[in-house]
């Protein structure tokens, strides 16, 4: 019989054709089964329901153990759109008070997968959060008529203390991108934002705990799977010990009521902030709940600006209290001694330049030019630095390593603090003024900034970490909020100490000269009885209106417990406002108490308005 090879030939492509069809079925199911984790989730979510348990976020205290910020309970309207079945719409709107037009926006929203990255049907979405505790009681009575929605208990903040939200900072909804960056957040849930919540967000947070739920085939809960053999506990956030003084907090923000600026208080031994406010501030407790939004919205409308940090974020010419820097500079360069006088004659005079000053004793050594804020000596001083030609070959190379030294002593960069949205400030270098001055400029186009003024920026931070700087005889340790961290070491960075490029023993010269401003020069106002005091004032120019009242200082002179900057824009002479408040905090702090004698003074500060003198609002 003869074979009939196309009948071969055509079974062989037929059984090609089904093996071609069998293996593309083969290799779809291991893709769907194996490599696309999408459809195990929603293979996995039409017989279960994951219920995210969320953890309790850690609570944080004031340095002596007062709870400043824990938990209370929230509710957050979840669904699972492919659970939702008809219903009363109206009716549901009317109980959660919210209109149709917004809960079809919603519905929308929920399924926009730009809006909402991740979406699925199968999945539990956020409805709306943070339902009062009425709303959730009158809900949870109507629930069984909404099938697919379902409640999820969650916790927000509470505030002991209506102050420090600069430190504190608070928590806010995620948003998408933050989603995409950290596995951890889904959509619904919080985040810290600004202070110790956002910096500290990972210790605080704490880890999810998940509830598993068997589903029969029409989606109805039948129970926890395996009697909740797998379900896991979540792990609360760690709590946070702050390094500020709640009371000692609450009296600077007393002192700076109408008033815009910033208070920066540190234990120089330690770089731990005892208090930082910054003026005009706000009640954290605003930013929490269903009034979030418009809370959050007034104070950006604010024309004061009460959400703007001016301690660490906010920029200022340090005025005078830049002086005991160039005095070190000074010193450890060699260009003075201790004994070396520069005359005055109401200000710096060169030829037909002309840097005021005001009256006092002529010629003056460093200890008194620090006393009583003398412009010409540290001019002088200055120029005698970067203008050596015995050390540098150009003014511009002598003026870099002026930089070097200021940039030691925490000037020009960001000390560290762990807050966010901390500015460097500025510190020009040669290159800044070659580029704005021509390169053919000298020191005496530039001789502002040695007391301050001109081109140099500073935080109230930096210049409250130069009185902790001074106040330790050479060092200081990186400013810091977060005292310690339960079951967690505190980063090194907070703990190792930092040395300018000056000798100790030049630093006890500026000591002294803070002491004679206090026993006799410009701070002799803020003197405290039984306290010896360091300090030294500021009258910074302002472009844009009054002069800015400065003051930094420490106390007790010997083994000092606090250093402080005060920081008081447009208002006048730095004797004005930064010397009492100044001196009134370091005495509230060190004493416990104001003596009647000086409460005049202190209720002077309480009641002084400075905001109608403030056309720089910064």
């Amino acid at each position: 019989m003869r074979k009939n090879y196309e009948l071969e030939k055509r079974k062989y492509l037929i059984s090609g054709g089904a093996l071609l069809i069998v293996m593309i079925y083969i290799i779809r199911l291991f893709t769907l089964q194996v490599l696309d984790s999408d459809y195990k989730r929603f293979a996995d979510s039409n017989a279960f329901l994951k219920k995210t348990i969320y953890p309790s976020r850690g609570m944080i205290y004031d340095r002596n153990g007062k709870l400043l910020v824990f938990n209370q309970p929230a509710y957050d309207l979840m669904m699972v759109m492919r659970e939702i079945q008809t219903f009363d719409t109206l009716e549901f709107c009317n109980t959660i008070n919210i209109s149709k037009e917004q809960f079809d926006q919603r519905i929308k929203d929920v399924k926009n997968k730009r809006k909402n990255p991740g979406y699925s049907s199968y999945t539990p979405q956020v409805f709306m959060t943070q339902l009062s505790g009425k709303d959730y009681g009158i809900l949870q009575e109507k629930l069984y008529k909404f099938p697919g929605f379902y409640i999820q208990n969650r916790t927000i903040r509470q505030y002991n203390f209506a102050t420090a939200p600069n430190i504190l900072g608070n928590i806010r909804e995620v948003k998408a991108s933050e989603i995409e960056k950290d596995p951890y957040y889904t959509p619904g849930d919080y985040t810290g934002d600004l202070g110790v919540e956002m910096s500290y967000e990972k210790y605080l947070r704490g880890e999810k705990g998940v509830e598993i739920l068997l589903r029969d085939a029409h989606g109805r809960v039948k129970g926890r799977y395996e009697d909740g053999q797998y379900d896991m506990s979540p792990i609360a956030g760690r709590n946070l010990k702050l390094s500020i003084d709640v009371e000692l907090q609450q009296y600077a923000d007393s002192l700076m009521q109408n008033k815009i600026g910033a208070v920066v208080a540190i234990d120089p031994s330690t770089g731990e902030i005892l208090a930082m406010v910054s003026a005009p501030s706000y009640n954290p407790a605003d930013l929490i709940g269903r009034e979030r939004g418009k809370n959050y919205y007034k104070l950006t409308k604010d024309p004061y600006l009460p959400l703007f940090d001016r301690t660490i974020t906010a920029t200022y010419p340090p005025g005078s209290t830049f002086k005991p820097t160039q005095g070190l500079i000074g010193l450890q360069e060699g260009v003075i001694t201790e004994s070396t006088s520069f005359g005055c004659s109401m200000g710096y005079h060169v030829g037909n330049f002309r840097l005021g000053c005001h009256s006092h004793a002529s010629p003056l050594s460093v200890v008194p030019a620090i006393a009583t804020s003398c412009n010409a000596f540290f001019c002088a001083t200055f120029r005698a630095v970067v203008d050596n030609k015995k050390k540098y070959s150009t003014v511009q190379e002598g003026f870099d390593k002026w930089k070097d030294y200021m940039v030691s002593m925490g000037y020009g960069y960001k000390l560290g603090i762990d807050l966010p949205n901390e500015s460097r400030g500025l510190i020009p270098n040669s290159k800044y003024y070659n580029k704005y001055k021509t390169d053919r400029w000298k020191s005496l186009n530039v001789v502002s900034i040695a007391i301050g003024q001109g081109e140099i920026q500073a935080t109230p931070l930096q210049i409250a970490n130069l009185a902790a700087t001074i106040a330790n005889r050479g060092y200081f340790i990186t400013p810091h909020v977060v005292k310690e961290i339960q079951d967690t070491v505190l980063p090194e960075k907070y703990l190792e100490k930092h040395y300018p490029m000056v000798d100790k023993k030049y630093y006890e010269i500026m000591v002294e000269g803070m002491a004679a401003a206090v026993t006799g020069g410009t701070v002799r106002s803020g003197a405290i009885k039984d306290i010896e005091m360091c300090g030294k004032t500021g009258t910074a120019q302002n472009p844009h209106g009054r002069d800015h009242s400065v003051f930094m200082g420490f106390a007790p002179k010997d083994n000092p417990k606090i250093a402080i900057c005060v920081y008081v824009p447009n208002a006048g002479f730095g004797a004005t406002f930064g010397v009492p408040i100044g001196s009134l905090i370091i005495e509230k702090y060190l004493k416990g108490y104001i003596p009647e004698e000086r409460k005049w003074i202190e209720t002077n500060m309480f009641n002084a308005n400075t905001l109608i003198y403030n056309n720089y609002r910064k």
